[in-house]
């Protein structure tokens, strides 16, 4: 009878050949904590200055639609709230 592929009778890594050890950390490894501190503000300041910032024409038309919108939804939700509380008198007296 053959065996389905992946069995537990015949596992995969029996084929392999082991693999060499390599050490933890490599070369970040042997900084210490203070000069990888400063490593990580450095690329955060090099990750920063790639974004690409909206103009503030860009900025306050953003903000106008996200105020536009917050106000539409605060509006659905008490027409719906109003509408239920009222289903919910009739109902329930």
């Amino acid at each position: 009878m053959t065996d389905a592929v992946g069995s537990i009778d015949m596992p995969d890594a029996q084929d392999e050949a082991p693999e060499k050890k390599t050490r933890k950390g490599g070369k970040r490894g042997k900084k210490g904590p203070l000069k990888r501190l400063a490593l990580f503000y450095r690329q955060i300041v090099a990750e920063l200055r790639k974004v690409v910032w909206p103009t503030r024409n860009q900025l306050t038309t953003y903000t106008t639609v996200v105020i536009i919108f917050v106000v539409i939804m605060i509006g659905l939700v008490t027409v719906i709230d109003y509408g239920l509380d009222k289903v919910a008198k009739y109902v329930f007296g």
